[in-house]
């Protein structure tokens, strides 16, 4: 339920974006072309290894090898800190060149959707790094693993909603 109400969330305000940008295309190309491509695309494959790591974890859980699988979830983890140290960076400059939040109706975009899947992945890395602790300490294991699966569709969400975000923010002119 929750997953299906943040697409949802997601969609709208990338249908509203649109929306707005079909209003504006000149101001939505020019501040787009502010955005750095390179970080953009760095955070993707970043996120999109993130998921192939996070579905070994719980391939790795449901088979017996729980140690192994916290192995990959420290992995996954540290992918998910990469990708918000990437998105701070991609924000310092932002805010150093003062593009910020009320500069014009693109970064007011940019800001509340990047901003708002920026919090998705940092309560994701919480709710990875205490799964991997009850791992860690035999609460979860091949026989029961529900947890951590469900936690796994959450960050697989995140994931998701990146893949939209990216290129319609980033790239669509």
């Amino acid at each position: 339920m929750i997953v299906a109400l943040e697409f949802l969330t997601f969609s709208i305000a990338l249908l509203v974006f649109l929306f707005q940008r079909n209003g504006d295309i000149a101001l939505f190309n020019e501040s787009q072309h502010l955005l750095n491509k390179f970080l953009g695309t760095a955070n993707t494959i970043v996120l999109i290894t993130s998921g192939f790591l996070m579905a070994t974890t719980i391939n790795l859980l449901r088979s017996g090898q729980e140690k192994k699988a916290v192995k990959y979830l420290i992995i996954t983890i540290l992918f998910g800190v990469a990708f918000l140290v990437l998105k701070g960076v991609e924000y310092q400059d932002k805010i150093s060149h003062g593009y910020t939040f009320s500069y014009n109706s693109f970064f007011n975009f940019y800001w509340l959707l990047t901003g708002f899947h920026f919090l998705h992945v940092l309560v994701g890395v919480l709710l990875l790094s205490y799964m991997g602790l009850k791992i860690h300490q035999g609460a979860y294991n091949k026989d029961n693993y529900e947890d951590v699966e469900t936690s796994a569709v959450f960050w697989h969400m995140c994931d998701l909603i990146w893949i939209f975000l990216f290129p319609i923010i980033y790239l669509i002119h």
